[in-house]
């Protein structure tokens, strides 16, 4: 944020009563490592099937411009190391001002769209191999995120028990979405999106189940780069901006209208990186449609049998001219104004089961969580009530993103973040539930015992209880 006064993030945590969580900083993954763990899986020839790979970044026959020169370097190499060795990270969260950290993946993000179907559950098996290595002793402040591809239920259900019961992973992160080349249109065929929670090519009812069963919050970390209407050959900068709102909210508006937020109340999702200003204007937006497009208004309002077509002749009579005539519009089958077919789905707000607006607040607001970055100002909103059309604060999570190209100076990045503070943006309560409850909360609202042998084992049962 231009401007902020800058000082070590142990300046704020002095301030504070409470535990800060970083809800998404980085592992910037060693290619070495990664392959030692997928010849593990896929034998001493992984390397040479890794370099065959299809990756899924582009769509549409498009190039895009991918990112390039993405960690810290040169008088910044110490904060890419932050990234690629836990020890030193945890020798350092003191100075930083955490108490506790989540470590998302950096290549398994593309990976998680890897088009052999061996390699892609191969690759990211290998990763949450890797991250239980890595993180096995410093699991008192430190956790890494297991990756879930999802291109079948089959497939996510396998590694999802995997990653759980048999690497003892706690949290996840799964793909949301299923990218595969239009059928029989050749080699260089374009990809087509679809989504795993809105009219998915599969049945992934029994996927969320699994995810109850085991106790795990699903999160996205989903961008949006290579889709045709936001990409440009030349420029990363144009295709980055609002990339991971993009891929959040696509993901947010197919997770309440394709009635998973309904079916498994359990749940809670996150959605990363991509700020809250994006999901209030969703929020809004629904609020918006629904007024109009709910059923009684639509067969009191919209429904075009309902025509007047004795008022629209004669208006047409009276303000139209040699061809907008009464008699040709009174001749026109409805006014030649709509088609007159009542669709099959007729209440598009049926599955998610809302029929009030206020059925937002366990459909909507309750189970979704915002990774918002330090440096946003946008995250102000989220704790705006007068914005919110249920006059309660959107669950925005505090996420450093350390370990990627726009953190610098990583022993900064709270006070960052509490510079929304000084700035009179947000309050010290909102403050708390930025770094501290809704971070916790996330995991906690599906695991009760997800802190538990940490140091902040104790805060989380205060939390829970104040909770409830």
């Amino acid at each position: 944020m231009s401007g902020f006064a800058a000082f070590p993030g142990r300046d704020v945590r002095a301030k504070v009563d409470h535990p800060v969580i970083d809800c998404d900083a980085h592992v910037v993954e060693s290619p070495f490592a990664v392959l030692d763990f997928l010849k593990q899986i896929l034998g001493n020839d992984a390397a040479d099937k890794l370099a065959k790979t299809r990756w899924a970044l582009r769509q549409y026959n498009q190039p895009s411009k991918f990112l390039w020169w993405g960690v810290p370097s040169g008088p910044h190499t110490a904060d890419r190391a932050l990234a690629m060795l836990p020890n030193y990270f945890y020798s350092q969260m003191d100075e930083m001002g955490m108490d506790f950290a989540h470590f998302y993946t950096t290549t398994g993000i593309p990976g998680l769209y890897i088009q052999d179907d061996e390699m892609r559950p191969a690759y990211c098996r290998a990763l949450n191999m890797l991250y239980a290595d890595m993180f096995k002793d410093v699991g008192d402040r430190m956790r890494p995120v297991a990756v879930i591809p999802t291109f079948t239920p089959e497939e996510a259900i396998t590694e999802l028990e995997f990653a759980v019961n048999e690497l003892g992973h706690k949290a996840i992160m799964v793909g949301t979405e299923v990218m595969r080349p239009v059928e029989g249109a050749g080699p260089e065929a374009p990809f087509k999106t679809g989504s795993i929670a809105i009219d998915p090519h599969r049945d992934y009812d029994p996927f969320w189940q699994k995810c109850v069963d085991l106790k795990v919050a699903p999160v996205g970390h989903t961008a949006a780069i290579g889709n045709a209407y936001r990409n440009s050959p030349s420029n990363y900068v144009f295709n980055h901006l609002g990339s991971f709102g993009v891929g959040g909210e696509y993901f947010a508006r197919a997770l309440f209208l394709g009635g998973v937020t309904k079916r498994f109340p359990e749940l809670s999702f996150g959605f990363l990186e991509g700020g809250a200003a994006w999901a209030l204007n969703l929020l809004n937006d629904i609020v918006e449609h629904f007024e109009k497009r709910n059923v009684e208004n639509l067969e009191l309002n919209l429904d075009p049998n309902k025509v007047d077509a004795d008022l629209l002749g004669e208006l047409f009579d009276q303000y139209g001219n040699e061809y907008l005539t009464g008699d040709r519009i009174r001749e026109a089958p409805n006014g030649a104004l709509s088609k007159l077919d009542r669709p099959d789905l007729f209440n598009e707000f049926e599955a998610c089961g809302m029929t009030e607006i206020r059925d937002l607040g366990e459909l909507f607001v309750e189970p979704f969580y915002f990774g918002c970055e330090a440096d946003d100002r946008m995250t102000a909103v989220a704790f705006n009530r007068r914005l919110n059309p249920l006059g309660k604060p959107l669950k925005a999570v505090f996420g450093s993103d350390i370990g990627h190209w726009d953190v610098m100076d990583a022993k900064s990045i709270l006070s960052e973040a509490w510079s929304l503070v000084d700035a009179k943006l947000i309050t010290r309560d909102d403050f708390r539930d930025l770094t501290f409850t809704n971070p916790a909360m996330l995991h906690l609202s599906v695991n009760p015992d997800y802190f538990a042998g940490t140091v902040i084992e104790d805060d989380a049962k205060k939390l829970l209880a104040a909770q409830a």
